[in-house]
């Protein structure tokens, strides 16, 4: 097996507990594909033919509406399978995939995977582990955009982002603000207006993409509050 693929599959949670063998097995299914920034990678109602996992870059899951305005559902970095889902439905992509930046892509074969899944108890209860987690988090995105105003998703979001990067006082953005305002499902104008507020509230400073918390109490109250202090 290709030793980068090899390393792709090791690091990925999804594969977490296989043995050696077992890896070379996806491995050997595995292809390889390089994507340019801004290439599209599977459109809403392609076949399900099979699903990915991010080796380098970064990959952004999307609907787009009918007047053409987008909602980012997912941001998705080395190690994070997309596309799973049609793989045990049988159906077609719920929605679309671009590559945010240049990016290498493993495509796993539906047909060859689900063979595997058959051989290998083990995988399908991976592949049941990462499903659940995947629902838990449209849950909770479905939670935010319905009932939270836009301050708390913000909140929310920075909370969450420092908890993965292992930071209590800073966070740094992986994808621009018009990308995090489609993701929060605003507009940049409104974005930047509340990023301006949190700031005078000494919840935050911003720095480019590195955002310092300075009261992450604050930005928990809000997550949960809803609306800033003045609104």
């Amino acid at each position: 097996m290709n030793k980068s693929i090899h390393r792709v599959l090791l690091a990925a949670p999804l594969f977490k507990g296989l043995s050696e063998q077992q890896l070379d097995e996806i491995g050997a299914i595995a292809i390889d594909k390089p994507y340019q920034r801004g290439e599209s990678i599977f459109m809403e109602g392609d076949e399900g033919n099979g699903f990915y996992i991010v080796a380098e870059g970064q990959v952004k899951i999307f609907k787009t509406s009918l007047e053409g305005k987008e909602q980012i559902l997912h941001i998705y970095g080395p190690g994070n399978p997309f596309g799973e889902v049609p793989v045990f439905s049988g159906s077609r992509f719920p929605a679309n995939a671009m590559a945010l930046v240049k990016s290498r892509i493993l495509f796993l074969p539906r047909d060859a995977f689900v063979r595997l899944i058959a051989e290998h108890p083990s995988l399908s209860m991976n592949m049941l582990g990462e499903l659940s987690m995947r629902l838990r988090q449209f849950t909770v995105q479905i939670e935010n955009l319905s009932l939270k105003e836009v301050p708390s998703r913000l909140a929310s979001y920075l909370t969450v982002l420092a908890e993965e990067q292992g930071s209590t006082d800073r966070v740094d953005l992986t994808i621009s603000k018009g990308q995090l305002a489609s993701l929060l499902g605003t507009i940049p104008e409104t974005l930047s207006r509340i990023f301006a507020k949190m700031s005078v509230q000494n919840l935050i400073r911003v720095d480019g993409r590195q955002i310092h918390l300075l009261d992450m109490a604050g930005l928990e109250d809000l997550s949960v509050a809803g609306k800033l202090e003045e609104e």
